[in-house]
């Protein structure tokens, strides 16, 4: 099949599913971006492990966390207890990707409040069983944040030890920033993210996963190998740079498989999404 076909088809695939409300939604803060939804385990499960998700949409405000809601539900009825991250992206009339460090702060802050809300808002959750997974932009935010403890010194962002995840499993993520860059991953989104083309090189230092290694925590990419929105090789740069920090990332690699298949419940590879989550899970 033409890969711009394929993309076309599978990214209505997985825009097709109507979205699922969860559970509860809770605040971190208070901008209106600021708010996790929470999605209960549906077998009825008790203490089950917490995924906690970050959507896509290469930081661009168009896209929410509504698109992900499928896949929250999805992994609910396989007996997570889902946590959906909504944060502040780019916005106005240009379509710029995210906003610095309005992103970042708020994916800190969600992140460290989740114990907390899941607490009060989804007590079926285990905090002590995490795993965190994000796609494609919200796959590298999973990963930035899985690597908070060693950002640079001073960083408002630096966490004094490991944050306390089982793992991470980063689907489809703009995982390198030199390789997304020199491929122009989403119409050049990545420089956007930063702030332009003169911030790029101070603040790539803290938010390009693949400078921040190596983490000691398990990470695992899934990528479709027929992927033209964030191509395999940007996944394949950072599996390469965190072999060379001395660290070993699981590299899942699906055949016939573009963008959109890992998060849309339809598919096969939704459910090898959610075998990766429980190996690091249970």
């Amino acid at each position: 099949m033409d890969p711009a076909a394929r993309d076309a088809a599978e990214e209505a695939s997985a825009f097709s599913h109507p979205a699922v409300a969860p559970d509860a939604t809770a605040a971190y803060g208070d901008h209106p971006d600021q708010v996790v939804d929470f999605y209960a385990p549906r077998d009825g499960r008790v203490r089950a492990p917490l995924v906690v998700a970050l959507h896509g949409g290469a930081w661009r405000a168009p896209y929410d966390r509504a698109h992900l809601s499928p896949f929250a539900d999805f992994l609910a009825r396989r007996g997570f207890a889902v946590a959906s991250v909504e944060y502040r992206r780019g916005g106005g009339t240009a379509p710029v990707a995210g906003r610095w460090p309005e992103t970042f702060d708020d994916v800190a802050a969600a992140l460290d409040a989740v114990p907390e809300l899941a607490a009060a808002h989804l007590p079926q959750a285990d905090p002590g069983r995490t795993v965190l997974t994000g796609h494609s932009a919200g796959g590298h935010l999973a990963l930035w944040a899985a690597a908070r403890h060693v950002l640079p010194a001073g960083s408002p962002w630096r966490l004094s030890e490991p944050p306390p995840l089982r793992g991470v499993v980063a689907l489809a993520p703009i995982a390198h920033f030199a390789r997304a860059v020199e491929l122009g991953v989403c119409g050049g989104a990545v420089t956007e993210l930063l702030g332009g083309p003169e911030a790029y090189g101070e603040r790539a230092a803290s938010a390009d996963p693949a400078v921040l290694l190596p983490t000691g925590i398990a990470t695992t990419v899934v990528q479709g190998r027929e992927d033209v929105v964030v191509p395999y090789a940007v996944a394949d740069a950072y599996a390469e740079a965190a072999a060379r920090a001395g660290e070993s990332v699981g590299l899942t690699l699906l055949e016939e498989t573009g963008h959109f298949p890992p998060i849309d419940p339809a598919t096969d590879a939704c459910a090898v999404v959610a075998e990766e989550i429980a190996q690091l899970a249970w």
